[in-house]
């Protein structure tokens, strides 16, 4: 069983369709019990940093999503969801993260070609050993929609990086803990591989 977090601001529904379309059963909820208690869990976002750590507040799962994490079950953040890992984010203000892999959250300072928000598809590159990305081809193309990015302290917690004028964290690992800055659910083929993956862990 796949658990899906609902905060009220995240890209539910075509991360509900992908586990399913893949054969899993999943629950969305915001049920502390539910949260703490699941196989696997995983965070979706899209909106802003704060929001999202406020929204999880309010619902009282913040601290149920720590709970689990600290149970070593298998967690994926998914874009604002990987983002709020952090110790910091700075957007709109300075907002306190989960605090679970050292770095901050901050905007693209890129030249003027490049567009903020990076939107659509770009290469991934990824580390040898990488448990999300098990049979799926080096330098495949991920979908993207962010105009901040995870500046992660520890190179070891990392998995793979992006250009997109800069090098930027594309995705993380550590433990138990997973996160992607661009969106398996709307990556096609390679995204449904790689969320299928996480399911086999």
């Amino acid at each position: 069983m796949i658990t899906v977090v609902d905060y009220g601001a995240s890209n539910l529904r075509s991360v509900e369709k992908a586990f399913k379309n893949l054969g899993h059963d999943v629950t969305i909820t915001n049920d502390y019990k539910l949260i703490e208690n699941a196989d696997k869990l995983v965070l979706p976002g899209n909106g802003t940093f704060g929001d999202c750590i406020s929204n999880l507040k309010n619902l009282n799962i913040y601290d149920s999503i720590k709970e689990f994490i600290s149970k070593e079950r298998y967690f994926l953040g998914i874009c604002i969801g990987m983002q709020v890992l952090a110790d910091t984010g700075n957007e709109f203000g300075i907002h306190k993260g989960f605090e679970l892999i050292g770095g901050k959250v901050e905007k693209f300072e890129l030249e003027k070609k490049y567009k903020i928000p990076h939107i659509g598809w770009n290469m991934v590159k990824y580390n040898e050993g990488a448990k999300l990305f098990n049979g799926i081809d080096n330098n495949s193309h991920f979908y993207f929609v962010h105009s901040y990015h995870f500046d992660v302290e520890d190179s070891k917690n990392v998995s793979s990086r992006t250009d997109y004028g800069v090098e930027f964290v594309s995705s993380i690992e550590y433990n138990n803990i997973l996160g992607t800055q661009f969106h398996p659910e709307k990556s096609q083929k390679v995204g449904l591989k790689l969320l299928d993956n996480f399911c086999k862990l």
